[in-house]
């Protein structure tokens, strides 16, 4: 259910606030909803309450999303469109110095909300087709900032009038029909997107992560972004925001890790060998295109010139990728692999596969043995030859 602007006006109320209240303090699961529901429609209008309940299940999903959660408004498309706080956050960052930033297509106000926190910001313009959008998001940047200096409209994002602003966050729509769509496809285009430089320098744009380095203009700064281990977003720095040509940027609670080009020569090629750390890549350093220069920032080498896995001589760790110590290496062939993970006292197998072809979970059903080890194994290529790894994550080791 998505609910209805008046629905939104009537939960702002006192009224609408208190039957909001009740719902969270019950924090109803799905087997208490339906008598809570009943109960609450002897007191309240039976649409009401449904669109209360549907706010309180948004706001649930938006916990660890977003700082204020539990006081947002949300719809269910604009929530699983919206960007969370640690993203957010860390890309409006790029807009210190301005002092008008307008966010076109801001939906339900993800960023809208994080660029309200930068307070050097003095005014902002928010922009959508959405009409309601456009109010949540008013609603919610409110919540994070009461006075902040805000003007909202409803249209088209090529339409609107940039005059007085220096900013430009843009974030097109790459959803038709509830489908993912290519970087050609998404509206506003990518080619009226990048022209916006015409008008305001400092423009920051939101593209899909698999983005064919060679549409990126010159100049133009590619950044993919990463929290933990999950590819999130990538984003296209005009050249006035612009530092580097690329950017893998992996986020966490408390930390940012930021890796850009590292000048040398091409990466050696080495043997995985018992003792030694292998290291599988963050997915914004392969995107980004950096495998070998983080393998020249940590005097790694490589196992083929084609396959993003790492080797260094000693154990390690990085916020790049994942480690593991290398526990064997071989030529890759099931049956065989299978035999040495036995002597190996194997139990669970995490497969990995890169270079080769094959379906993971039932090769890794295959491999499983009864033992007590929890061992991984890479499939990949050495040299363009079909080759196993077998490794195990230096934490689990006894």
């Amino acid at each position: 259910m998505r609910i209805r602007p008046d629905q939104l006006d009537q939960m702002q109320t006192a009224d609408g606030e208190r039957l909001l209240a009740e719902i969270g303090r019950a924090d109803p699961g799905p087997a208490d909803s339906l008598a809570l529901i009943t109960r609450l429609r002897r007191d309240w209008d039976a649409d009401l309450v449904a669109a209360a309940m549907t706010t309180h299940a948004l706001r649930v999903r938006a916990r660890g999303r977003f700082h204020d959660a539990d006081r947002l408004w949300l719809t269910g498309d604009g929530l699983e469109q919206a960007t969370s706080d640690i993203v957010a956050d860390h890309r409006v960052a790029r807009f210190a110095g301005c002092h008008r930033v307008a966010d076109l297509c801001c939906g339900i106000g993800g960023d809208l909300m994080a660029l309200t926190r930068r307070r050097e910001i003095d005014s902002l313009l928010a922009v959508d087709r959405d009409a309601f959008h456009v109010a949540m998001a008013g609603v919610n940047a409110r919540i994070t900032r009461p006075d902040v200096d805000l003007t909202k409209l409803t249209g088209d994002a090529e339409s609107v009038d940039l005059g007085g602003v220096d900013g430009v966050f843009l974030d097109p729509a790459r959803r038709q029909g509830g489908r993912r769509v290519g970087v050609d496809a998404t509206s506003p285009p990518l080619g009226w997107a990048v022209g916006l430089v015409d008008q305001v320098e400092r423009v920051g744009i939101t593209t899909a992560p698999g983005i064919d380095h060679d549409l990126v203009p010159a100049g133009w700064e590619l950044e993919c972004i990463a929290v933990g281990s999950d590819l999130k977003e990538n984003m296209l720095w005009s050249p006035a925001l612009a530092t580097h040509a690329r950017r893998a940027t992996v986020l966490a609670d408390d930390s940012v890790a930021s890796l850009t080009p590292v000048p040398g020569d091409p990466v050696a090629l080495a043997l995985p060998e018992p003792g030694m750390t292998i290291i599988d890549p963050n997915p914004a350093v392969t995107r980004a295109g950096l495998v070998q220069d983080l393998a020249r920032q940590l005097g790694a080498t490589m196992i083929d010139e084609r396959i993003a896995f790492l080797l260094v001589d000693q154990e390690g760790s990085t916020s790049f990728g994942r480690s593991l110590r290398v526990v064997d290496s071989m030529p890759w062939h099931e049956r065989r692999v299978a035999v040495r993970l036995r002597k190996l006292d194997a139990g669970a197998v995490d497969v990995r596969r890169r270079g080769l072809a094959g379906d993971v979970d039932a090769i890794a059903r295959r491999l499983r043995g009864s033992g007590s080890r929890q061992l991984t194994v890479l499939m990949t290529r050495l040299r363009d030859k079909p080759w196993a790894v077998i490794a195990e994550d230096p934490g689990r080791v006894p």
